[in-house]
């Protein structure tokens, strides 16, 4: 027997939809591996009026002489000191959130001039699906390391307050007519980066990526640099990974699999002189994706300044708002002492 209308209106009052509880699944956290690396690798600095600089060579004057007797021999007065100079920056990322919000959420703040201490309503369980509060905190942070990842990506054009990143520095061009961090590239050819761009790797079986990248890591380690980073855009790991299918060999039971098992159609995660090569999706973002960078960690520091690297604020609410709100800062700069032991590739 069907239900009646009547009924079915009070099963729809009567019943209540299942909710998840929990915090929300974000869909969009992507991997940030140059962030992590130069996180890992930060050095901080302590102070200073507004740069960051350090000492640099890439031209000697000193040179043997042969002599014999009283030949007349020559002295010589080195002076090929230049000096780099990089902007430290200040960053900050916050929040607001109104009391009504809290209360909704089941909670009361206790010290209502900055928000320092909260407390949870009884029974507050019955009523939150997602807490609130901890919503808002955890969108600044994933916020910050989102904006945080880009800007050390790119030039610093986009805004003349954001950290110049590894874009202001391992140039495309490294040839142009320009200084870096205050340094003359024209006269002083030592201070560029390497650069190969438009590699044809149309026809992988040629192996002219594979090939080029040979030959320049040879180059990155000419004057002592150790590469250790090998940072690459989607259409760039799909180049590779064609050449090492193009060149590919079979295992000693061909395609087969003993046991039955199936055969892993893949190509295994990939190297480079024993330099893990490794996908950054903001490089896509960036309309990069045939973009690779080969990096040299003892030479590229995340400089942040003592004491101010991620620090948190409560700061105080107007008198005339109830609102609480919470910050993060950051103060430094992105340096990079040698650039010849970096560079940047791409395929056509």
């Amino acid at each position: 027997m069907a239900f009646t209308a009547q009924e079915l209106n009070n099963i729809a009052n009567a019943a209540l939809d299942y909710n998840i509880r929990g915090g929300a699944l974000s869909q969009t956290i992507q991997e940030r591996p140059l962030l992590s690396f130069l996180e890992s690798n930060k050095k901080s600095f302590p102070g200073g009026k507004e740069a960051i600089t350090g000492p640099v060579k890439g031209v000697y004057t000193s040179e043997a002489q042969g002599y014999s007797h009283d030949d007349t021999v020559i002295y010589k007065n080195p002076a090929n000191l230049k000096r780099y100079s990089v902007n430290w920056y200040e960053l900050h990322c916050g929040i607001n959130v109104t009391m009504t919000e809290l209360k909704n959420d089941g909670i009361s703040v206790v010290d209502s001039m900055n928000g320092a201490e909260t407390t949870e309503h009884s029974e507050r369980e019955l009523t939150v699906l997602t807490g609130l509060l901890e919503d808002k905190v955890e969108d600044m942070n994933e916020g910050w390391a989102r904006s945080f990842n880009s800007m050390l990506w790119q030039d610093g054009t986009q805004d003349s307050k954001a950290v110049p990143g590894l874009l202001s520095f391992i140039l495309d061009d490294p040839t142009a007519a320009g200084s870096t961090f205050g340094i003359d590239r024209t006269a002083n050819t030592w201070w560029r980066n390497r650069a190969s761009l438009l590699i044809n790797a149309s026809t992988a079986s040629n192996q002219n990526l594979v090939n080029e990248l040979q030959k320049e890591i040879r180059q990155l380690r000419r004057y002592g640099g150790r590469p250790d980073k090998f940072l690459a855009g989607s259409d760039f790991m799909d180049a590779l990974e064609q050449e090492l299918r193009a060149k590919g060999n079979y295992t000693e039971t061909g395609w087969s699999k003993s046991g039955g098992g199936r055969i892993d159609a893949s190509v295994a995660d990939m190297a480079f002189k024993g330099i893990p090569i490794e996908y950054d999706p903001t490089l896509d973002d960036l309309g990069r994706a045939k973009y690779g960078y080969i990096l040299d960690s003892n030479h590229i520091k995340l400089r942040p300044m003592d004491g101010e690297d991620m620090k948190s604020h409560n700061p105080a609410r107007p008198p005339e708002k109830y609102v609480i709100y919470r910050a993060m800062t950051w103060t430094g700069g992105l340096v990079c002492d040698q650039l010849n032991s970096c560079g940047v590739y791409s395929i056509s």
